[in-house]
Order: C-alpha cells, then sequence, then structure tokens
C-alpha cells in the first residue's frame, strides 16, 4: 500500500513539475489579477492609457531584429496590440509566435506632434495628412504559457 502510495505522489509530483516547467518567463513576469480583454482596451483606448494592464493572447509577431517587441491577438479578428519592451532588457525570441503569452504592462499612447512634423505634411494640392495616435504597452514582464 505504502508503494502504490509513495508511486502515485512520484507521478503526481513528476506531471506538476512538467506542467509547470512548460512556462517562460520574460523580464518580471506577470502578477496575480485578472487580464483585460484587448478588444476593451481598443474599444476605448484613453479609459486605459497610463494603467497598468495585463492582458493575454496568441503571439502574432515578433521583432525579428532585436525581439524587442511583440504582437498579441486580440479577442476580436483582426485586432492585435503591441507590447513593446526595453532593449535588450526582454528578448522575445521568434520561436513565440502561435504560443499563448500573457503580458503585464503600462498602456500608452504616442500622438504624433505638430511641431515634430511628423504629421501635417502637405505638397502643394494635396490633402493634408491625417495625424494618427498609437497604442501600445510598455511592457514589464511576460509569460508563455505552456500548453
Amino acid at each position: 500500500m505504502r508503494r502504490i502510495m509513495f508511486t502515485t505522489l512520484a507521478v503526481l509530483l513528476a506531471v506538476v513539475a512538467v506542467a509547470v516547467a512548460k512556462d517562460k518567463t520574460y523580464g518580471k513576469g506577470v502578477s496575480e489579477g485578472e487580464f483585460t480583454k484587448v478588444s476593451a482596451i481598443l474599444g476605448s483606448p484613453d479609459d486605459f492609457v497610463g494603467e497598468t494592464v495585463r492582458v493575454e493572447g496568441t503571439a502574432v509577431g515578433v521583432c525579428s531584429h532585436r525581439g524587442c517587441w511583440l504582437e498579441l491577438s486580440s479577442d476580436v479578428e483582426g485586432e492585435s496590440i503591441r507590447i513593446k519592451v526595453e532593449d535588450g532588457v526582454i528578448v522575445f525570441p521568434k520561436e513565440i509566435i502561435g504560443e499563448t503569452v500573457r503580458v503585464e504592462g503600462v498602456f500608452k499612447a504616442n500622438s504624433p506632434e505638430v511641431a515634430e512634423k511628423k504629421c501635417d505634411r502637405t505638397k502643394p494640392g494635396d490633402e493634408p495628412v491625417a495625424c494618427t495616435t498609437t497604442y501600445e504597452v510598455t511592457g514589464v514582464g511576460a509569460v508563455v504559457v505552456g500548453k
């Protein structure tokens, strides 16, 4: 009886160890708490600017040069959100494309400044170029969720 209990316990510990080993942490990881849907953030981005958010999605793109950003799919088809990390501090490998990733960071707006001439460019006879605000999460940590 003791042998069966010992064997069962050993098998359970091995299964838990394998499950935990599949999660890969980058940076500070992700703290406990609820995740916000990417569609909720993109639907009302001004409500989230400056806030720490936790999001989850499938990795659909990674910076091929330095691994300094990650693109996560939304829960709504055709939407995605960029996760930008500090160069060299966190490096996402291309191999995580297709994996489920959880990310934590601060949501921010990148508004082009007219004074910097990033928008409002015109040529004689052309319409003004519209200024477009882009949004991203400045990531402090991520976890690739094991399957």
